[in-house]
């Protein structure tokens, strides 16, 4: 969960303060709607990261938490499909980053998977 919150609180910032930056750099069409749309994505980041930290003590995976799972096994599995699709159609520059983040994104679909998938048990602690 820190990890998930990290990832997502750092992309949230980078598109809520600086969308013109990143449009530019990854050669989009910088104009006053997808920088709108670029600023909102980020918002919806920032939320993500902030759900997740907020919910970092928990446990994972058991009945109350299982709508926290779902919604990230959700957000980042049909993004690493979307990202697997498009990968190779990138050259340069482009390329390695779209990389990196298809790796990243399945990296956390298969580790929100497995607690989908998993019950939780919590550590016995002895005294």
């Amino acid at each position: 969960m820190i990890a998930s919150s990290a990832y997502l609180g750092i992309t949230g910032l980078g598109l809520t303060f600086l969308p013109e930056e990143i449009a530019e750099y990854l050669n989009g069409g910088i104009n006053q709607t997808s920088i709108l749309f670029l600023q909102i994505l980020g918002s919806l980041y920032l939320g993500f990261a902030m759900l997740n930290w907020m919910t970092k003590n928990n446990l994972i995976g058991g009945i109350y938490s299982k709508p926290l799972v779902i919604g990230n096994l959700a957000h980042f599995l049909m993004s690493s499909f979307a990202l697997i699709k498009i990968v190779g159609q990138y050259s340069g520059n482009e390329f390695s980053i779209i990389l990196t983040i298809t790796i990243i994104y399945s990296v956390f679909t298969l580790c929100f998977g497995y607690i989908f998938m998993t019950n939780p048990s919590k550590i016995k602690e002895t005294n």
